[in-house]
């Protein structure tokens, strides 16, 4: 006889709506898996080590991205359950979980495997910070909010150099985010490509660009200011300084996100942000 899926459930501990709906889902998932077990997103690692087939994310988009760069080493597929918005990644609701739950746990054609980005800081005596980006990987000119001088290489050819306020680097996930905002291309999920667009550049001829999610892409930072910073996925981030070097490229792991059966995957993009309306 065949034991049954295995789910861990991560909280948002400061969503109150998160530790109200707990128990019962708890209770309701109970019936078709065993719940190994329950924790915030602070304590992500240690759930992995339940070896659960499924996890629960309780909270929005951002409580995902903190989950997933938590289990870089070991990608498990995410359920990501929103309280009322429609997110991106959050596609379910608590009724939706209990509705969809056999699909949820048992239909391996709902998983859909997203590329993820490792960016590196070098400084000129070695490795600064490293990290794994589901959405993007951002340079901020910050305080005093002068331009910044940016050299941009793909695999190890020198393309061009950025004056402006910095430059976005993201996923086809990402692509929805910080990227659209600064007017970079809407690219889907499932593609292998990284977005390189510049913030507010100093020039008319610079326009985003889509490169290949096999490239490695070199950011020198030539001219910077005090309080430039690298942001990962708009959570982390570590100070940029003159001579550093930022290095992204594709990681070796996929993001696996099990996608809403009810919802297309253009449906967030026509009906959140009324693309093409």
């Amino acid at each position: 006889m065949n034991s049954q899926p295995k789910v861990a459930i991560v909280r948002n501990p400061s969503k109150a709506e998160a530790e109200a709906v707990l128990a019962s889902l708890v209770a309701s998932i109970g019936r078709f898996a065993d719940v190994t077990a329950t924790g915030t997103i602070a304590e992500t690692e240690e759930l992995l080590r339940t070896a659960p087939d499924r996890i629960l994310v309780l909270g929005g988009d951002g409580s995902i991205l903190a989950v997933a760069r938590a289990m870089e080493g070991r990608q498990v597929p995410v359920v990501g359950v929103n309280f009322g918005k429609l997110g991106y990644l959050a596609e379910y609701n608590v009724d939706e979980v209990n509705q969809y739950l056999d699909a949820i746990l048992n239909d391996p054609t709902l998983i859909s495997r997203r590329m993820m980005i490792q960016a590196c800081v070098l400084s000129p005596d070695g490795k600064v910070f490293e990290s794994v980006a589901v959405n993007d990987c951002v340079i901020h000119a910050g305080p005093p909010y002068r331009m910044v001088e940016l050299l941009i290489l793909v695999d190890g050819e020198q393309i061009t150099t950025v004056l402006g306020d910095g430059l976005v680097l993201s996923t086809p996930t990402g692509s929805t985010a910080h990227n659209m905002s600064a007017g970079g291309p809407i690219v889907h999920s499932e593609v292998s490509a990284i977005v390189l667009t510049p913030l507010s550049p100093h020039s008319l001829t610079h326009r985003p660009l889509v490169v290949s999610g096999r490239s490695t892409i070199t950011v020198v930072a030539r001219q910077v200011n005090e309080g430039t910073t690298v942001a990962v996925d708009g959570q982390v981030s570590v100070p940029l300084h003159t001579g550093d070097q930022l290095i992204v490229r594709r990681h070796p792991r996929d993001f696996l996100l099990v996608r809403n059966p009810t919802r297309t995957g253009w449906h967030t993009l026509t009906t959140k942000l009324k693309w093409g309306q």
